[in-house]
C-alpha cells in the first residue's frame, strides 16, 4: 500500500450557493422586501464581527451565469457552527425566495507534499496557522470549482508512491506561486464529506487571472494526467448596498 499523504486540518467549510426567486420576490411590497433584506444583512453583520474577531471568516459574492446567483462561503472551528449558521440563515424569511442550487462541505488543508521536517509543532508556526485559519480576502472577485485525482488504469494518482507525487505536486505548486501576489488561493480538503476530494477558492482584483492560472496548470502534468473538475463558479464582491441593489425590483 502506498503511504498517504497527511493533512494539517483547520476551519470546517461550507459552500452554500443560491438561485434568487425574482417572481415570487416581486409579489412583495416594497416595506416587506426591505425588511428581509435589513434581515439578511443583520446576518452577514454577525458574520462580520466574528471574521474581525479571526474567530472564522466568510465571503459573500454575486455569481455569474445560470447556476447560482449568490455564494456564501463560510468557514468556522466546527462542523456545528457551520450547521447552525446554515440552519439560521434557512430560518430567515427572505430564504423563501432563495433556491438552493449547490453545496460543498470541507476544511481547509494543508498537505504534506511539500512540508519540511521539523521537530516543531506545525500548528504553532505563524505562517502555518495564517493558511489553517485565514482572514478570506475581500477581493473584487472570487471563483470556486471541486476537482478529483484521476482513479484510471496507469491515470492513477492513488497508485503512485509518495516520491514521485512528491516530486509532481512540486512543480504544479511552482505554477500557483508564480501567481502570489495576484491570485489568492485555499485548498479545502472534502474526501468523506462531499463529491469531489478537494474544493479550490481562487480570489483576485482582476478576473482575468483565474483563467490564465487554470489554464497554464491544465498542462502541469498532475493536471494533465490526474486531473477531474467539477463545475466553474465565478463572481463579483457583494456588500450590503450592492446587495440591496441586486434585491432592487
Amino acid at each position: 500500500m502506498n503511504e498517504a499523504a497527511k493533512t494539517l486540518d483547520g476551519w470546517y467549510s461550507l459552500h452554500l450557493f443560491y438561485a434568487i426567486d425574482f417572481e415570487k420576490w416581486r409579489t412583495l411590497s416594497a416595506d416587506e422586501q426591505s425588511t428581509m433584506i435589513n434581515d439578511f444583512n443583520a446576518y452577514l453583520s454577525s458574520l462580520e464581527e466574528i471574521h474581525e474577531a479571526n474567530k472564522g471568516s466568510h465571503a459573500f459574492y454575486n455569481i455569474t451565469g445560470q447556476k447560482a446567483d449568490l455564494m456564501l462561503w463560510l468557514l468556522r472551528p466546527t462542523m456545528d457552527e457551520l450547521n447552525a449558521l446554515e440552519t439560521k440563515l434557512n430560518k430567515l424569511p427572505i430564504s423563501d425566495y432563495l433556491i438552493p442550487t449547490y453545496s460543498y462541505v470541507s476544511v481547509i488543508e494543508l498537505s504534506n507534499y511539500l512540508a519540511k521536517d521539523s521537530d516543531e509543532d506545525p500548528y504553532e508556526n505563524p505562517y502555518i496557522k495564517a493558511r489553517l485559519y485565514p482572514e478570506v480576502p475581500r477581493s473584487p472577485y472570487v471563483c470556486f470549482y471541486p476537482m478529483d485525482k484521476r482513479r484510471e488504469g496507469n491515470d492513477n494518482w492513488y497508485m503512485l508512491d509518495m516520491a514521485e507525487r512528491r516530486e509532481l505536486m512540486k512543480s504544479h505548486g511552482m505554477i500557483g506561486r508564480s501567481y502570489a501576489g495576484i491570485v489568492k488561493q485555499f485548498i479545502t480538503g472534502s474526501v468523506g464529506f462531499d463529491d469531489y476530494e478537494w474544493g479550490v477558492t481562487l480570489f483576485s482584483d482582476d478576473i482575468l487571472q483565474f483563467k490564465k492560472l487554470v489554464y497554464e496548470m491544465r498542462f502541469d502534468e498532475v493536471s494533465a494526467r490526474y486531473g477531474e473538475f467539477g463545475s466553474f463558479f465565478v463572481g463579483t464582491l457583494l456588500d450590503d448596498e450592492k446587495f440591496k441593489s441586486l434585491m432592487h425590483v
